[in-house]
């Protein structure tokens, strides 16, 4: 999605909206923040290294309001929500808005150099919005969002819990990951049926991998989906021999394997790969 800066501060046609005329919308995975020092601690979250800022999802900024007049930011908001687009219009006159979707968003367009991204994400669609950070990792250097707590703990695991997934391998080869602290239900509107966690993702001194990050990717993605197989039994789909890979990978499960030992699988099907096919 291109964005022309030059639009930044257009102001919508529509009437404007009051606070109790804003409706979380369970289709966009809304759940409102409504508790302050939630909202001002999640901001403090930031470390403030980054000076170009985007948060998604404001809604009717909660959040925003904590960052918007911090004279050290560069800071825009990107929401889909037309209701809350207008309200934030209305309320922060002086915030750089964009209206439309994070996951379709070309952030190369709108930010020169690296920025920071922050929110109450959206529940329905963290998860991609964490794989569009990874796509983008070399872009954004850190991350401060509150996400479902399963999710928060999925991506903070570490290898041998149950809760270690491919969030947790990709992000982690890049990222370092906090588990910073948990949310009760009871300060959003509406309530979700399930606790909340604010993490934060600081990027790491890796600059690439030492293998092939496509066919790496494709192995994380390849061991968790049949996460209760050996690695063996699980990369078989990959169709490339698995003889020079150490028989002590090999027994274990993905959710036991750490980034190292992942990278390490990895150069050695690119090596076989390579020398036997193009693919």
């Amino acid at each position: 999605m291109a964005y022309d800066k030059r639009n930044r501060n257009s102001r919508p046609t529509q009437p404007r909206v009051k606070d109790d005329e804003v409706r979380a919308k369970k289709h966009l995975g809304q759940h409102f923040l409504t508790d302050e020092s939630i909202a001002q601690r999640i901001a403090d979250s930031l470390t403030g290294e980054i000076k170009q800022v985007l948060e998604i999802g404001p809604g009717m900024g909660m959040l925003t309001k904590y960052l918007v007049d911090k004279p050290e930011y560069n800071f825009w908001v990107i929401e889909i929500d037309s209701e809350s687009v207008v309200y934030l219009h209305e309320h922060y006159p002086q915030l750089q808005v964009i209206e439309g979707d994070f996951l379709k968003l070309d952030v190369s367009t709108l930010f020169q150099g690296p920025f920071a991204v922050i929110g109450n994400f959206p529940y329905n669609i963290s998860s991609q919005i964490l794989f569009k950070v990874y796509e983008s990792r070399n872009q954004v250097p850190e991350v401060v969002g509150m996400f479902q707590k399963e999710v928060a703990e999925r991506v903070a695991a570490a290898p041998g819990s149950k809760t270690y997934g491919i969030l947790s391998v990709l992000l982690s080869a890049f990222y370092d990951i906090e588990y910073l602290f948990t949310v009760h239900e009871h300060v959003f509107n509406p309530p979700p049926k399930v606790k909340s966690a604010v993490i934060r993702l600081r990027r790491n001194d890796v600059t690439a991998l030492e293998c092939d990050e496509k066919l790496f990717t494709t192995v994380v993605k390849t061991g968790f989906n049949q996460r209760r197989k050996t690695m063996r039994n699980a990369l078989k789909p990959l169709g490339l021999p698995l003889d020079t890979i150490p028989e002590e990978l090999l027994q274990k499960r993905a959710e036991q394997l750490t980034v190292d030992d992942f990278v390490q699988i990895t150069q050695l099907l690119g090596a076989v790969r390579d020398g036997v096919t193009n693919l």
